[in-house]
């Protein structure tokens, strides 16, 4: 049997039905376990943890809207993520983990095997997180590290931290999705970031939505865009302070750039397959906005490198 998925959003899980998903996580029957804003008791919440630890085949967990709600949780998945070796995505947006969540999680998360996309939005992050974060960036030529962060809404990381990730990401060997939107970077911010897009040999996709920026930013990245080679693909700059025209001209100059650097890429992808350790193809959770009666919401799986894993978060 192909592994399937469990996706409940917003209910109270009762202890048969936690049964039921240690079970099935045991039995190596998940791709994908998704209980976002879910209720239940910290003990059954360490025998999910437990059903984890010991799956081979979740590759997708999706813990959002504060199911990990406290320092014991926190430890309890810290321990199941240390001895589980196939998770490819987590998901804890919404959860309150603060700088001692990441302290906890971070041996768990660095040393983790499989891990390339985590979202910590919205999880009350301060600059001690963001240190052990960049650790999880590491430079060109180390090991592989994480293709995919968000970072949303964590508004108490101050100017110096977002300084150290701009640094980590300049140097990143991996990083392809970087989503720092709803944050009060401003421009000065703004203009860190360009210069690590610049520097970056592989980021894709940058999410600067709702992050108090004006023209001036918008104008540093045009003429990034305009004047030097770049990844970059996706640029959002909306609810921002920044005309329609600027972010159009930006749009169409990365347009223009995907364009004229489909024959590299091409390249890159066969000089991918040659290499010690080629990249296997991973799956993408994209929600679509409709639930049913029940409030259970229908995921949506595909694969492809080139897509986001990083699809949900939504709050």
């Amino acid at each position: 049997m192909l592994p399937g998925s469990i996706q409940i959003t917003g209910e109270t899980l009762s202890g048969a039905e936690v049964k039921d998903i240690c079970d099935s996580l045991k039995e190596n029957t998940v791709r994908l376990l998704s209980v976002r804003g879910c209720q239940f008791s910290d003990r059954d919440f360490g025998r999910v943890c437990r059903g984890v630890a010991e799956s081979h085949s979740l590759a997708q967990l999706n813990l959002n809207l504060g199911v990990v709600s406290g320092i014991t949780r926190t430890k309890q998945l810290a321990d199941a993520l240390k001895a589980n070796r196939s998770i490819q995505t987590l998901f804890l947006h919404g959860s309150p983990l603060l700088d001692a969540g990441l302290v906890c999680l971070n041996t768990a998360l660095c040393t983790h095997p499989a891990l390339v996309s985590l979202d910590l939005g919205d999880c009350m992050l301060g600059d001690e997180a963001v240190r052990l974060i960049c650790g999880m960036l590491p430079p060109d030529g180390a090991k592989s590290g994480l293709r995919e962060l968000t970072l949303s809404a964590n508004p108490s990381i101050s100017t110096k931290g977002w300084a150290r990730l701009a640094v980590a990401v300049a140097h990143s060997s991996q990083l392809r999705v970087l989503n720092l939107d709803y944050n009060p970077l401003g421009d000065q911010i703004a203009g860190m970031l360009a210069v690590a897009v610049a520097s970056s040999r592989t980021l894709e996709v940058l999410d600067l939505e709702g992050t108090g920026l004006t023209n001036q930013s918008a104008q540093i990245f045009l003429d990034m865009v305009e004047n030097y080679p770049t990844c970059l693909r996706v640029l959002v700059l909306a609810e921002n302070a920044i005309s329609p025209e600027l972010q159009q001209q930006i749009s169409d100059l990365l347009s223009e750039g995907e364009g004229e650097g489909e024959g590299e890429e091409e390249e890159d992808k066969e000089a991918e397959a040659c290499a010690d350790a080629p990249i296997a193809p991973l799956e993408k959770m994209a929600w679509i906005p409709h639930s049913n009666s029940s409030g259970r919401h229908v995921v949506l799986l595909t694969s492809g490198l080139g897509d986001s894993l990083l699809a949900e978060t939504e709050m």
